[in-house]
């Protein structure tokens, strides 16, 4: 069983996300240079756990965020629906020339030896307006809530995010719920509010009220300062060891850390993975098996680890078998294209038990 204590009482939501919605054009395969058309993705590295949550492991998750009136979005809202997340909006109205905006990711899926392209609009962005005292908390929370998550991505977007993450932690942790944070560390965002000090300095305010926290190595050595190995060094991505020292700096640093977790991926090409996990829990160390992934589009795969993994644990299950789900459900989601998920449990259950990709007859 979990050390994490998570609420068994009747509650209205099992996981709630405080983050920004966006939408991710996607040309697949062809750069956009040359694209002729585009998918659109709804997406947010807070929002996709909360999706992947819901429909495929059943739970009743929220979203926290920034909505427009305008019909982007209308897009937004009826995917958030079809996903089945119950929406907190903070609602802005659109001039019709400017904004506020729902920002826009731009995302080739690469191919081979070609790497997948990110860039953004985020300018004039709503969830960069968000601050705190835009939700009643108390009236959140006071329903009933067993897991509370936010990220880095969010906290990037302003000088706002940051202490709003703080605020709804605080909220949270008041009325009993779990608290996790998705570092998340994304150079592009940071340097433009402030580069790696700007990062160092919100995220290590945030950290001192959470009980759960991801992130890789990258994450953990350009978001919180702690020391480790060359990130760009050509060892292996796969070995456990480098990360589980890295992570008793961690709780050396934030002994309130109850758990840390991560994924760890060896590319060789853009479609050709090594994948695996780790997590550390109240001082016992777990690792996933290692898998080797075709990928689709790999946008979206940490993600819905996380979701699989926070599965696992509000659910009470053993931290081993938890861990195995975030892996497999993380797996799994390469292989759709999009950010969120179109696995169900039952898929989900059976690679984290050890199943193959033979034929379903």
């Amino acid at each position: 069983m979990s050390v994490l204590s998570v609420r068994s009482d009747p509650c209205a939501l099992d996981f709630l996300a405080l983050g920004a919605l966006v939408h991710r054009l996607d040309p697949g395969i062809i750069p956009f240079r040359r694209a002729r058309s585009v998918e659109i993705h709804v997406s947010g590295g807070e929002y996709n756990v909360a999706a992947n949550l819901a429909d495929c492991f059943g739970m009743a998750t929220g979203i926290a965020t920034a909505m427009v009136r305008y019909p982007i979005g209308e897009l937004v809202q009826a995917r958030v629906r079809e996903m089945g997340v119950r929406p907190f909006y903070k609602w802005f109205d659109h001039d019709g020339v400017r904004g506020p905006n729902i920002a826009t990711v731009y995302s080739d899926r690469g191919a081979g030896v070609r790497p997948p392209v990110v860039f953004y609009n985020r300018a004039n962005e709503a969830g960069a307006l968000l601050k705190p005292g835009d939700f009643d908390w108390e009236s959140i929370f006071g329903q009933g809530v067993r897991w509370f998550h936010s990220g880095g991505i969010f906290a990037a977007l302003s000088a706002t995010t940051g202490p709003l993450i703080i605020e709804a932690m605080q909220a949270a942790k008041a009325h009993g719920a779990v608290t996790s944070f998705d570092l998340n560390y994304r150079a592009k965002m940071w340097n433009a509010v402030g580069g790696p000090e700007q990062a160092r300095q919100t995220m290590t305010r945030i950290v001192q009220h959470v009980d759960v926290l991801l992130g890789n190595e990258e994450d953990l050595q350009l978001g919180l300062g702690i020391p480790g190995p060359d990130v760009q060094s050509g060892r292996s991505q796969l070995d456990p060891e480098t990360f589980f020292q890295m992570i008793e700096r961690v709780v050396q640093q934030y002994p309130h850390i109850r758990a840390v977790a991560t994924t760890l991926r060896e590319v060789h090409s853009t479609n050709r993975h090594d994948w695996a996990a780790v997590l550390w829990l109240d001082g016992q160390r777990y690792v996933s098996p290692t898998c080797s992934l075709d990928v689709v589009d790999r946008i979206g795969g940490g993600d819905g680890f996380a979701a699989g993994l926070i599965y696992g644990l509000i659910s009470g299950r053993s931290p081993d078998e938890s861990l195995r789900l975030g892996w497999a459900h993380g797996a799994l989601l390469t292989t759709f294209p999009g950010d969120v998920t179109m696995a169900r449990l039952p898929e989900v259950e059976a690679l984290a038990r050890g199943g193959s990709a033979r034929v379903q007859r």
